[in-house]
C-alpha cells in the first residue's frame, strides 16, 4: 500500500534518474547479509507450483525481469531479493556506448505506459562479463536461485552486413556467465535493427551463433526476441527459422511503434516523439503474437511472453495463450517491488 505513495514522489523525477535512484537505494538495503534477508522475507513468494524446467533449465518461479532494466548487471542480487526467477541483462554490445541523447525515457501514466529510445546503452561486454564473473562468485556463496539471460546486440556504428560478428563477440564473450541468450534484432531505437528480422539476415546471424553453440561442451539456449509489429507472414518466417536453426525459443514481444489508442493526448505523445511503447497498450498485441506463434507451431517452440503484464491475471493471459514463462518492466515500474510476488502467488492459487 505504500508504494503508490512512493511512485507519486519518483513520478516527480526525471525517468531515468528515478530508475537509478531506486534501484540504487534498493542496492544499499540489500548491502548486508541480515538486511537482504529481510527484503527477501517481504518480496519472495516460493512455491512447488511455480517452478518450471524449460531449455533444460530449473526455473524457480516463472516470473523474470526483461532485458533493459539492468543493462550493465549491476543489480542482480537485488532483483533476486525481489523474488524474481530470471532477469535478462543487457542488450549488450561489444564497445560500450552511450546511447541517444537524453531525456529517453518517458512515462505516460494516463496509460500505463512508458517511451524509450534509450538506444542500447551499456558498459559493452566485456566489463558486463567481468560484473558477471563477480557475482556469480558471491552467488556460489549464498541462497540466489536467480537465472541470468545474456541479451545481445550490435554497437549502433556497426553496419547491418557486419552484424553477425557483433553478435558473435558478445556470445562467445558471455558464454560462462549467463544461463541463457536472447538475441535482440527487434528494438526500434537503433536505426536499421528491425532489417534484421528479416528472414535471411536473421538466418546469417542465429544460424552463425548456433555452430558456435553446438561446437561448446554444454551449448547454451538461444532464443530470439521479436517486435510486435510483425506481420503474419512475417511471424510465419520466424517459426520456420526457429525450427530450422533449432532456438530454444521465442521472447515475445519488445516494444511497439505503434501509437494507436493511446489515452494520452497526442500532442503530447507527438512532442515525446520516436521510440519503443511498452506497458498496458501493449497487452492485447503481445498476447496475439504469443497466440499466433503457439499455434502456428503446434506449441513445439517455447515462448517468453512479455508486453502489457501488470498483474497475476495478465501473467495467466500469457501463460494461458501458449507462454511457458513471463517478463515484467514496465509493470515493474507502475506496480512497484512486489509485482513478481503478487504475480507469483496468484499463480500458485489459480
Amino acid at each position: 500500500m505504500l508504494y503508490p505513495v512512493i511512485r507519486k514522489i519518483f513520478f516527480g523525477l526525471p525517468a531515468e534518474d528515478a530508475h537509478y535512484f531506486a534501484m540504487n537505494a534498493m542496492r544499499k538495503a540489500c548491502a548486508w547479509p541480515l538486511s537482504a534477508n529481510m527484503v527477501r522475507s517481504l518480496y519472495q513468494f516460493e512455491h512447488s507450483l511455480l517452478r518450471r524446467n524449460l531449455f533444460g533449465l530449473q526455473f524457480k518461479n516463472p516470473v523474470g525481469l526483461g532485458a533493459g532494466f539492468d543493462k550493465n548487471a549491476i543489480y542482480l542480487t537485488e532483483l533476486e531479493a525481489l523474488g524474481f526467477g530470471f532477469v535478462e541483462i543487457g542488450t549488450v554490445t561489444p564497445q560500450p556506448q552511450p546511447g541517444n541523447d537524453k531525456p529517453r525515457l518517458f512515462r505516460l501514466p494516463a496509460d500505463k505506459a512508458l517511451i524509450n529510445r534509450m538506444g542500447f546503452n551499456n558498459n559493452g561486454v566485456k566489463a558486463i562479463r567481468g560484473r558477471l564473473a563477480a557475482w556469480r562468485g558471491m552467488r556460489s556463496k549464498g541462497p540466489n536461485k536467480l537465472l541470468v539471460g545474456g541479451n545481445i546486440g550490435k554497437n549502433k556504428v556497426t553496419p547491418n552486413e557486419d552484424a553477425w560478428k557483433d553478435y558473435e563477440i558478445c556470445f562467445t564473450e558471455l558464454f560462462d556467465y549467463v544461463d541463457y541468450f536472447v538475441v535482440n534484432v527487434s528494438s526500434p531505437n537503433t536505426p536499421g535493427l528491425r532489417e534484421l528480422q528479416e528472414k535471411d539476415s536473421l538466418r546469417k546471424i542465429l544460424g552463425h551463433l548456433q555452430n558456435i553453440n553446438q561446437g561448446m561442451a554444454t551449448p547454451k539456449p538461444l532464443l530470439l526476441k521479436i517486435a510486435p509489429d510483425l506481420t503474419n507472414s512475417q511471424l510465419d518466417d520466424i517459426v520456420e527459422l526457429a525450427y530450422e536453426v533449432k532456438l530454444s525459443g521465442l521472447v515475445a514481444t519488445n516494444t511497439t511503434i505503434s501509437r494507436q489508442a493511446l489515452q494520452t493526448p497526442a500532442n503530447k505523445v507527438e512532442a515525446i516523439g520516436a521510440g519503443g511503447l511498452s506497458g498496458k497498450p501493449l497487452q492485447s498485441r503481445a498476447t496475439e503474437v504469443v497466440q499466433y506463434l503457439s499455434k502456428q507451431s503446434n506449441g513445439g517452440i517455447p515462448l517468453i511472453a512479455s508486453g502489457g503484464i501488470f498483474t497475476g491475471a495478465d501473467a495467466q493471459e500469457k501463460l494461458d495463450a501458449g507462454a511457458s514463462l513471463v517478463q515484467v518492466w514496465t509493470g515493474f515500474i507502475y506496480e512497484g517491488p512486489g509485482i513478481a510476488k503478487n504475480i507469483c502467488k496468484f499463480l500458485a492459487k489459480h
